[in-house]
Formats: structure tokens, sequence, C-alpha cells
């Protein structure tokens, strides 16, 4: 059984008690009524449908018939004599041809007045009569009561004999009962209708030349034929005859009686109450607590539709019955794990009342659902989306949008976005009254999408968008329903007559322009029914079948506007969403596309009676209006993370409590402190000071606190005495380790002769609500180090010292180039090429200009501009960025020094490398040496190796290797040595490969290579003496590259062949290359002077410097995210 309140099945929405939703469903009392589900057996349902597949063949030879009679009217007797055999009526008439058609569709329907018509008019009769007739025979075999009797008759007997049985056992398949009154309504309207097709007959008899001789001849033969009975048979038996043409007018006026019967005989099915305010509320529980991907679910809403909701309440179905069609509109709403349920239960609804399911406008996950429920799927149309930050009214592609709203904007109009719940009360409804006053000639949205309730209170959250001319009249108005939390549906459409042309365009790109601020991501314009026929028809590879559906489309757009819409939501470039019609069997789409065009306004639809709703502006919308707006600041209102604190944060956060009981703030804005920790020494003994520091340990011995606080890398002992003034207790009860204290006392020496502050009084600087970790092994793990730096930072002296020693040298790096007359300056880190050197880059977009932008890999190209411009020496301190992972010589981001000296050359830049790198040794160990992580030292004070990239490689592999040797030999060693090259790699890639493998990972002291292939390095002008090679050197030290410099290229013809041989390595997909920079190139032409050019990578130099890896040196190197439980 299925429950249903008002047509809908409802459960509990919900575990809760307060849920509006289960209240709903647990006090619908006696508005609650029951439908039958289906119970039937297999074969009752096979008979079911085998019953309507047979009325349906019946249906069509009827029609045939009558259209046939012409050219076949022989044939049609001995067809109609053999198909009688049933008692379905045979004989070709439009009446019976409707008869038979409506009680197929009946039997399809599972109504059961269908199959007891059936039994009662068709099958039983004959039964009965030709039981009669064998028992009078039998009575009185003289009387002949058999003579002349057809053999069809005996075989009808038996047929309606055994139809009326199986037919009565197969009645649990029609389970659709007929509302009270029906029968009388639709019966009376066919008896008037009847009445009138004899009485039309009967009159044209008198005046149409015929061999019916008496009035009753007339009238029989006129009431035969109406009924759609063969005049000659029995019960009429009529020998005359008429034209047939007056058979064809007495069956085209019953036909129009029976379908008019059939029409108030639908009408008059069950009529709903209106939707209670809890009910509503349920629904839109469901809108808030599971939104969906479907734009139209707002519209379940609608005061003319209802809902049937799963067993557990946490889905359901919006539907509305139209012309006998349950027809739903969108996706179930509510959670998806409940659709199943919920869809269920409407098509057993559905059934219970002999209604054909359909649904209209389903999203593909909608429809998928819906499939599953063996539904029938075929595509509707399209919804376009246009999404609000990939908007672009300035594309080239907007230029239709921009030449309409260009009018508008001309004379002065503005654009207002305001929820419906910001306008107020007297501008809302003269904004109702004109959306009605400019209705007309506007394209209305139907059924599936369309709210039609501007004003009510019952939707705070509609979007209003309104178009103002510059004397701030209203214009136009557009609204949008909500779409989840960040999206609207269109909802009205309207344009005042006087509005400038543009407007609509006007207000829709205005809400995409300026929508991403008011956190919408997304609009719902109009639907665009058959768009892909359209778009299809246009392709240059149309078929003639395409192009044809094409022209239908626009021929019926004269009525329908199909192709208007599609363009005026083509030119936004929207996303089109297919939308999709769905229907339980074949029989029955054209009722639901019937139902389907006239709920959404393309068929005329006979005025119904809806239920009774409050009215906007009624109290009781008003206080609906209230409710809703409760629901949904309770349940659109962010959640705030519960924090999960273990036992020790808890304890640690209860001691804030403590402190405030005692008038302590625990986060002043500043406590006494008149010395460093580092300066409280024995000069200080025996007088007052006041130090803060963070409090590392402690103890308590009793009648003394101990405890020893940290600032920097400092540590002095404070002691606190019960006989002295400092609050004890309160120490005892609210200090832990890690906090941050301020302590005044006076200087002394403990016991044990240790210096200690004895305090007269305490404060707390910073209460920490996270333990520190253990006092013995501190952060062991490297990574958790990282991650929690600041932890290491402060309890870790020797992280403090190597944070303190970058500074050093980085600041003596700086100085020792101002001291050379070097300036330093800025360059853009966002740049639209990506060059300056060979890596893969990361990549960002600006939205202001819709590009895509680099963060960049090198400042080189911008210094040298510099250059050019006349800045003889300039160098920069900053961060790069390259996209190429870390380990421990490389972060992702990183800070590198590059400088440039006009008239100089990488001779000059060696020289000057090594000066500053000295410089940063003796700032950091006062003296120019290098600490390995071994704790051993290499001095920097020396010469440097400067050694050739081709030396440096012949070295390695043992034998003699020069830009003249021959590239098989070269591929020969790369064997050997198990280095794997490409064969199409050029000499210098591959004596670059032999070089990156086998000498810099081995190079120890710092060295400078020098003279590297010419193709390896674009930047870098051609060497002096040998053009294969260029002038370039790296300084490599330690096992990794600290550094290159070059005699940089300042030719702008061979730079400009250099970037476009890089440019079209980055098009065959080398992530690496450069692109072509055209605005250096121009500034090249302006002439560079000859010029000397460095690059240091800064973390590599500290890490040489002092022997650590280069997430040591970073105050925060990159981690690798944490996965979050």
């Amino acid at each position: 059984m299925v429950t249903s309140t008002r047509g809908t099945a409802r459960r509990r929405a919900g575990d809760g008690d307060d849920d509006p939703g289960r209240r709903a469903a647990e006090s619908a009392g006696a508005r609650t009524r029951t439908v039958s589900a289906p119970g039937a057996s297999p074969w009752a349902e096979a008979v079911a449908r085998w019953g309507g597949r047979v009325l349906q063949v019946y249906a069509v030879w009827l029609l045939l018939a009558l259209l046939f009679r012409p050219v076949a009217r022989h044939a049609e007797r001995p067809v109609a004599e053999v198909l009688s055999i049933t008692n379905v009526p045979s004989y070709p008439s439009l009446f019976t041809a409707v008869v038979v058609g409506l009680v197929a569709s009946g039997f399809l329907r599972r109504r059961r007045v269908a199959l007891w018509f059936v039994i009662l008019v068709w099958q039983l009769p004959s039964a009965l009569v030709m039981l009669l007739a064998l028992v009078l025979d039998r009575v009185d075999p003289t009387a002949g009561v058999l003579d002349d009797v057809h053999w069809t008759a005996y075989a009808g007997g038996v047929v309606g004999l055994v139809l009326t049985v199986v037919l009565i056992a197969a009645r649990r398949a029609f389970p659709a009962r007929i509302a009270r009154g029906a029968w009388w309504a639709a019966g009376l309207v066919l008896l008037i209708g009847l009445a009138l097709a004899a009485a039309i007959v009967t009159a044209l008899l008198w005046v149409v030349p015929s061999s019916l001789d008496t009035p009753a001849e007339r009238i029989g033969w006129a009431a035969s034929v109406s009924v759609g009975l063969s005049p000659h048979e029995e019960p009429f038996a009529i020998d005359g005859s008429a034209p047939g043409w007056l058979a064809l007018v007495g069956g085209l006026v019953a036909g129009a009686a029976l379908l008019l019967a059939v029409v108030v005989f639908l009408r008059t099915g069950p009529r709903d109450a209106a939707r209670r305010p809890d009910e509503e509320l349920a629904l839109r529980r469901l809108l808030l607590e599971h939104p969906s991907d479907d734009s139209l679910e707002y519209f379940a809403t609608r005061d003319d539709r209802d809902a049937i909701f799963s067993a557990d309440g946490r889905a359901a179905v919006s539907y509305r019955v139209v012309s006998g069609v349950v027809l739903a509109a969108g996706d179930p709403l509510g959670d998806p794990a409940s659709w199943p349920d919920a869809i269920d239960r409407t098509l057993a609804f559905a059934r219970g009342h002999g209604w054909a399911p359909g649904v209209l406008s389903a999203s593909e996950k909608g429809a998928r659902a819906y499939r599953d429920a063996g539904l029938a799927v075929i595509t509707m149309g399209d919804e376009a989306i246009v999404e609000t930050r990939e908007f672009d009214l300035a594309a080239p592609s907007m230029r239709p949008v921009r030449h309409a709203v260009a009018r508008p904007q001309r004379e002065g109009y503005s654009v207002r976005l305001r929820r419906q719940r910001e306008i107020p009360a007297d501008e809302l409804a003269a904004l109702a009254r004109a959306a009605d006053e400019w209705r007309h000639g506007e394209d209305e949205r139907g059924f599936s999408m369309a709210l039609e309730r501007l004003g009510s209170p019952r939707d705070p959250r509609v979007l209003v968008v309104t178009a103002h001319d510059r004397d701030g009249e209203p214009r136009g108005l557009l609204t949008f329903v909500p779409w989840g939390r960040k999206g609207v549906s269109l909802d009205y459409m309207r344009r005042s007559p006087d509005a400038a042309p543009g407007v609509t365009e006007l207000m829709i790109s205005t809400l995409a322009s300026e929508g991403a601020g008011m956190a919408i991501d997304r609009v719902s314009l109009n639907f665009a029914m058959f768009r892909g026929l359209i778009e299809q028809g246009e392709s240059v590879a149309a078929n003639p079948w395409q192009r044809f559906l094409r022209r239908l489309v626009l021929a019926a757009s004269r009525w329908w506007q199909l192709d208007q819409l599609y363009r005026s939501n083509q030119k936004y470039e929207p996303r089109w969403r297919t939308r999709y019609l769905c229907y339980a069997a074949s029989a029955q789409l054209t009722s639901v596309t019937v139902a389907a065009g006239q709920a959404e306004g393309f068929v005329p639809l006979w005025p119904t009676p809806r239920s009774a709703r409050a009215g906007a502006g009624s109290s009781a919308d008003a206080a609906l209006g209230t409710a809703v707006r409760e629901q949904e600041d309770a349940l659109l209102a962010l959640d705030v993370p519960t924090q999960r604190l273990t036992d020790q944060e808890r304890a640690r956060r209860a001691k804030l409590d403590v402190l405030a009981a005692a008038g302590m703030p625990a986060y002043p804005v500043g406590v006494p402190r008149t010395h460093r920790l580092a300066d409280v020494d024995e000069l200080l003994l025996g007088h007052g000071v006041s130090v803060s520091g963070r409090v590392v340990r402690l103890r308590d011995l009793g009648g003394v606190c101990f405890a020893v606080l940290r600032e920097e890398n400092h540590e002095r002992q404070v002691l606190l005495t019960a006989d002295g003034t400092a609050d004890v207790a309160l120490w005892r009860r609210a200090v832990d380790l890690a906090d941050q204290v301020s302590v005044t006392g006076t200087v002394v020496r403990s016991r044990t002769g240790e210096l200690s502050v004895h305090a007269d009084s305490w404060v707390m600087a910073s209460k920490s609500l996270k333990a520190p970790p253990d006092k013995f092994r501190g952060l062991a793990d490297p990574e958790t180090r990282m991650r929690l730096r600041h932890v290491d930072l402060a309890l870790d002296t020797k992280a403090s010292v190597t944070l303190r020693g970058r500074s050093a040298a980085v600041h003596a790096l700086r100085t020792s180039l101002v001291e050379r007359g070097f300036i330093e300056v800025e360059t853009p880190i966002l740049q639209r090429v990506h060059g300056g050197a060979n890596a893969r880059p990361f990549r960002t977009h600006i939205n202001a200009y819709d590009m895509d932008l680099y963060l960049r890999i090198a400042p080189e190209l911008f210094l040298k501009q510099l250059a050019i411009g006349g800045i003889e020496r300039v160098f920069e301190l900053g961060r790069n960025f390259r996209n190429e992972g870390a380990d421990a010589t490389h972060n992702p981001e990183f800070t590198s020094l590059e400088a440039y000296q006009a008239f100089g050359d990488y001779t000059t830049m060696r020289h000057l490398t090594r000066e500053l790198v000295v410089a940063a040794a003796v700032a950091v160990h006062g003296d120019a040496v290098s600490r390995r992580p071994d704790g051993s030292e290499v001095r920097l004070d020396g010469e440097w190796p400067v050694v050739t990239v081709h030396d440096a490689v012949s070295r390695a592999v043992g034998a003699e290797v020069t830009p003249d040797t021959p590239e098989h030999e070269l591929h020969a060693l790369c064997a050997r040595f198990g280095i794997e090259v490409g064969e199409d790699e050029t000499h210098g890639a591959v004596v670059n490969e032999m070089y990156d493998r086998l000498v810099e990972g081995q190079t120890v002291e710092p060295t400078f290579y020098t003279d590297f292939p010419v193709e390896t390095s674009p930047l870098t002008r051609v060497h002096r003496r040998d053009p294969r090679l260029a002038e370039r050197w790296d300084l490599v030290g330690f096992g990794a590259e600290l550094g290159t410099a070059y005699s940089e290229l300042i030719d702008p013809i061979d730079q400009r062949e250099r970037f476009t041989q890089q440019s079209l390595l980055a098009a065959a997909g080398d992530p690496e290359a450069m692109e072509i920079d055209e605005g250096f190139l121009s500034a090249l032409e302006f002439a560079m002077p000859p010029t000397g050019g460095l690059g240091l990578g800064v973390d590599r130099i500290y890490m040489t410097i002092i022997g650590a890896s280069i997430r040591e040196t970073l105050a925060f190197p990159f981690v690798k995210p944490q996965r979050r439980s």
C-alpha cells in the first residue's frame, strides 16, 4: 500500500521530531487516503498488456477501413465478420473507432472502468445471449431460435464467455479507479451528444433521398449509425438504405461527443486540497539539505505542483496532473540515494489513478534515475548556462552583445542586482504590477521553468535584476530563483514597451559580469528546444534529412519562437546542458507530449481550477514566508567546524578561565620588559629587572618554583618563593611549558650559584594552547620540523642560528654589490612570456585581462633592458619560481641574485662571484671557510679552479672530448657509462648530458666550468675564438650548481634566431624551452653595450657555506601537503 496525502505519498522526512516533513506525514489525518499498489500476477499483467494491444489493433482497423472504404468496400464486410468473434465492434465508423481507441487507452492505463466496460458491454452480453438462445432452443427445438444464426455468433458467445472469466480473474491488473461523479457527468455529455447526432441525421433523412419509408426506419437508421452499429443487423434489422455520407456525419458528431465526454470524465478526477505550510517547508528542506546540479529544482515549489515523498522523506518527486498525465518536472529532489523509492511511489500513484507518468526537462542524472525505474528517455532540448567566472564581455565573440548594450548605456540606463528580501515592499509591489503590464508580447517560460510568484514573501532569495532609465524609472525586469548556494535560474523576463533596445542584454551581461561578486557562479537562462536539430542542419556536412528537420523547426518558430530562443541565448556563449523527456510506454508518448506542451504553454489547455493557495500579501503567505526565512537562515548558515582537542589542549584552555578569574589577561596588549634575557648578567646582580621569555623548563619544589625562560637563543632562570610577593599559587595553576611570561624581580644567584631573577611579580604575556614537543628529543622528524617551523625556531638553537646566518649572508651579498657601484632594482614577477632561462614555469591567470601569465623563472630579460637603458651596474635579489619539484638541492621557489655589468664579460663576473661568495662566508663564520655536514672546513680564500667543460668531461670518461669529437664516438662513450641520449641529439646536447651526469655531481671544491656548447646557451654570446662554444661558466661546488655567468649576447639578429629555435622546441612540446619575447628583442635592437651577467642561487650558496640542505636554510621550505583525515 502507498500512503497518499493530497495525492502525494508522504512519510517521515527525517528522524527529528521537529522535522516539517515528518509532521506533514504524521498529521495528515482524515486527509490521508490509500491507493492500492499493483499486486497482480505476471499472467494478469500480460492479459492487461496484450488486451490493450489487441484493442489498439481493432482501433487501427476501424480507421483504415473508413479511409479505404471507397476503394475496397467489398473486402470490408468479410474482415469485419471475422473480427467480430471477439465481440469488439468491427463495423467501421468514426464513433466505434473512437470508442475502441479510448477503451484501448484505458486498458493500457489499467483503468478498471475499461475492464468492466469490455466485460459488461462487449463480452458478457454476447455470452449471455448465446446461452439464452441455446436454452430456448433446448426447451423448444421447433421454435427455430437458432435458425439462420451465423457461425460468428456461436464463436462470439464462446469467446465472450472465456474472456469474461479471464478478464475477471485478471482484474487486479486494473487498479485505477474512477473519481466519484465522473460517470454521471461524462454519461450525460455522451447521451446529449448521441441524441444530437441522431437528431441531425434524422433531420437530413427527411430531405435526402433514401429507401427508408417510415419515420421509425429513419430514426432507427440514424440511431444505429450514430452509435457505430450496422442498421441492417440486430437489434435494428432495417431493410432500407441511405447515402453513406450520412453515416459519416452521424459518426463525426457522435465521435466529437464521445471525446468531449472523455475530457469531462478525466477532468472530474480527484481534487487536492491546498498544500499545507509544513508540507512546503518539508519540500524546501530537501532543496537546502541536498542541493543538486539541477537548475530547475526550486520550481518544485510552484503553487500548482505537489510532491510525492520517499518512505524516508529524504527525496521527493514534484509533479502536476495535466490531461490525465502525472507530469513531473526536472530531477527528483533530495538525496539521490532515495530517488528510486520516490520515483517508484510516483509511478504507483500514477498507476493507481490510471494516469500516464511523464517527466519534463530532466537532466542527464535525473533521466538515468527515471530510466532505471523503467521509463523511456528521449532528448527534449538544451538549457543555456552561463558561467560568470568565464564570462568576458570584452571578448571578440561577444561583439553582438556589446553592440546590443551600447544603446541603453548611451541613454544612461543602469542595472541593479538585489535579492528580493532587500527590496522595499512598495517598490516590490510596483515591480510586480509592472511585470503584469509588460507581459503582453513577451516569451513566457512554462510549467517547468517559471515560478509566477513575484513579490511573495516565501521567496526572499529570489534575485531581482532591474534596468532603470536615467530618471530612475524601471524599464526592464529579470528575476532568478535560487539554484543551490551559488547559482540562479531565470524566472521572469520582462521589458517595458518604452525600453531602449538591448535592455535585456544589458541586464543579463551585467549579471554575468558582476555575479561573481555576489557569490553567483552560474546563471541558467532560457531553454532551447531542438537546438541539436538547428545546429546539425546548419553544419556544412548536414545531410538532406538534417536540413529538412532544421527547416521544420524554423517553420514552427513562427508560432513558438524555437529558433529565436536559441539565438537569443547562444550569443552569451553558454554551456549547453541537455534536457530529456521521459515516458512509460510508446503508446503514451503522445499523451505525455501533449501534456508537456499544455503545461509549457505551447498547446491550449482547458482551464483548470487550481488548489487554493495563499496569495502574495495574505496573512497566511506572510506567516509562511517568515517560516521559510527562518528555515533558510538555519540551513544556509555555514557550519563552524569543531576543533578536535587533545586532553592537554583542553587542560590548557581551561587555564584561560583560571587567569580570567584571577583578573590576569591571557593575551595582554603589553607587559613589563626592561631588559632582554641576554642583557641579564653579573653586572645586574641586586638590581631590579623585568624580563620576558618562553617557559622551556618548569620545576616545583614546594617552597620554591623554578622556571627557565628562553628569548631568541638565550636562556635565564627565574624563581618564585612562597615568602615572596609573587603569586606562586596562580603560577602553579596557570603556567605551562611554552607559555610566554613576563617576570619582574631582582637579579640574584640561586643556592647552586646560577644567575637568576627572583620574582616579585609576574604576568602572562601569551598563553600557549599547544604543548611543546618532548624536551629531550624535540622535533626529531625532519618533515615535522619543516611543518612546525615556529616550534623549531623557538626551541632549537641551531635552527635559529641558521636563519640568522642566512640574513647575514644575504646582507653581505647586497652590501658587496652596492659598494662596487651596483644599484638594486625590482622587476616583475608576473610575466607574459616565459623566458630568461630554460626551465618549466608555473602558470597563472589574470581575470582582469583574461590572460595567462607565468611566475618568473628569472629576471634576466628585464635587467638587460635596464642595462640597455643606461644602468651600467644593476642587480636584483629576489624570488624566482620553477615548476621542477623539491629535493635536497631544489625548492620550487628560491632566491636568486642576478647582476649585470656593462663593459664586462664572463671573466669579469667570475672574479666578482668569488668575491661575493667569500664575503658571504666571512659574514656567516667570520672567516673565508665553508663547513661540511661532517664538521670539516674548506678554505675559500684561494683561487678557484677554472676548467673547460670539454676538459672536465674528458677527465671523467678517460678519453679526450673536444668540439671536434665525432658524434658516434660521443654516443659510444655515453653507452659505456650508461647515459641514455637520443639519436637525434646534437653534439652540444650530448656533451652537456655527459657533464650533468659525470662531472657536476662529483665536484667538491668550488670550480668554474667554462665554455659550454653554444646550442645549450641561448642567451650567451658565441665564444670569441670558437663559434661552437659560448662564453659561459657554471660555478659548481659540493655536488651542486651554485651559479652561472655569461658574456651576454648583444647581437639582436643572432638573439632572434636563437629565440626562434627555442620557440620551435616549445611548440614541439618542450616545456622548458623559452618563448619569443618581442619586447626584449625590440629593446635589444636599441643597442646594448658589451655586458657581463651573473646569476647566483642564494639558497645554494648559503647551504654550501654552512653544510646544510636547502630546506634547512629556508625560513619556510615547501612541504608536501598533509592528507587530511
